[in-house]
C-alpha cells in the first residue's frame, strides 16, 4: 500500500517573493536617478566652467584691441540685485552682427542664447550669466572684471566665478 500523497501547492512565486523582487527594483532605480541627477549636475558645472573661461579670454582678447573691457552691469543671477538687466551688451560687442565689420571675438551657440530674449547670454542651468565692469570695488586693483554664474543656487560660495 502507498502512503497518501501530501497537498502539493501549484508551481509558482509567493507574492512575498514578488515584492521582495519589486523593493530590490526599488532600490536599484532610486541609485541610478541620483546618479544621473549628480552627472548632470556636474556636467553643467563643467561646462560653465569652460564658458566663463571661453568668455574672459574673448573680454581680454577684447580689451587688447579696443583698449577696454565692454563697459556695463548685469547683476541679473543676484537675487537681491535690482530687476534683472540683461547682458545683451556682451553679445553686442564680443559677438557683433554679421556683416557690421567688426571682428567677433566670441561666437555663442544657440544653447547658450534665451528663447525668450535671444540677446541674453544663458548659463548651463538657463540663468543669465553675471557681469560687473568695474569690477568689485573690495578687491585690489581697477583693471578687472567680474563674470560669474550662480550653478542653480543661491549659496554665492558656490557660484562659478572667474575670480
Amino acid at each position: 500500500m502507498t502512503a497518501p500523497k501530501m497537498f502539493q501547492y501549484p508551481a509558482g512565486f509567493t507574492l512575498i517573493e514578488l515584492m521582495v523582487v519589486m523593493a530590490i527594483i526599488a532600490i536599484l532605480a532610486g541609485l541610478v536617478l541620483s546618479t544621473a541627477g549628480y552627472v548632470q549636475r556636474k556636467s553643467a558645472t563643467s561646462r560653465a566652467e569652460a564658458e566663463i573661461a571661453a568668455i574672459s579670454t574673448a573680454l581680454e582678447s577684447y580689451k587688447a584691441d579696443m583698449g577696454d573691457y565692454p563697459r556695463g552691469t548685469n547683476d541679473g543671477p543676484n537675487p537681491t540685485a535690482a530687476p534683472n538687466k540683461g547682458n545683451n551688451f556682451l553679445l553686442t560687442n564680443l559677438m557683433p552682427p554679421i556683416g557690421s565689420g567688426q571682428k567677433v571675438y566670441f561666437e555663442f551657440s544657440s544653447s547658450m542664447l534665451s528663447k525668450s530674449s535671444p540677446t541674453n547670454i544663458l548659463d548651463p542651468f538657463g540663468e543669465q550669466y553675471g557681469y560687473r565692469y568695474p569690477g568689485d570695488p573690495n578687491r585690489n586693483g581697477t583693471n578687472f572684471f567680474d563674470l560669474w554664474s550662480r550653478a542653480g543656487t543661491t549659496n554665492s560660495n558656490a557660484w562659478i566665478k572667474n575670480w
